[in-house]
């Protein structure tokens, strides 16, 4: 095993806590004075449209490729914060991989807190058995990474953003030594 420096180690932020997450690792990557790197935008950009479109379009095989190409790259980068989704590390053998470059830190939230989230994220549709049964389908996808080995857990249902931000670089700083 090869060690890294804490300059060279990744912070890698998965699981689901609502769509302000993205924001929140992009506040870390921006205290710690490092480059941020959001896998799935970096997917957006490779394919010139959403995650949902190019899957609707051209199907799951085809994101899956473009998954495969985008993280044989981010798995090369070193130093970064990276926000990477539960379902794309549990493909292939990437949550073993960079968890060789950093610790990989999940964000939970209770399940009520989710649905409140969702709630306000869907407005109406979440009044749609099928909107709704889609979002939380989308969840468990998410948070199956929780069940891989190594994964750091970490509770922000009571916590604030600011607090969170905290938690996470607390975290990747003792991880680091």
């Amino acid at each position: 095993m090869t060690f890294l420096s804490p300059v060279d180690r990744n912070l890698i932020l998965t699981g689901y806590t609502g769509p302000n997450q993205p924001a929140i690792a992009q506040q870390v990557a921006s205290q710690l004075g490092m480059r941020f790197v959001n896998v799935d935008m970096l997917l957006e950009e490779r394919a010139e449209m959403s995650l949902d479109d190019l899957r609707s379009h051209y199907g799951e095989a085809r994101l899956k490729t473009l998954e495969a190409e985008v993280m044989r790259d981010v798995l090369l980068y070193r130093g970064v914060v990276l926000r990477v989704s539960g379902q794309t590390l549990l493909h292939a053998d990437y949550a073993p991989r960079l968890q060789a470059t950093g610790p990989i830190i999940c964000l939970v939230v209770t399940l009520d807190a989710v649905l409140r989230r969702l709630h306000l994220q869907l407005g109406a549709r979440y009044h749609n058995p099928n909107e709704r049964a889609l979002a939380i389908a989308h969840l468990k996808r998410e948070w199956a990474v929780r069940q891989l080995a190594g994964i750091y857990e970490l509770d922000v249902t009571y916590i604030n953003e600011a607090e969170t931000i905290s938690a996470v670089i607390a975290h990747w700083r003792e991880a680091a030594r």
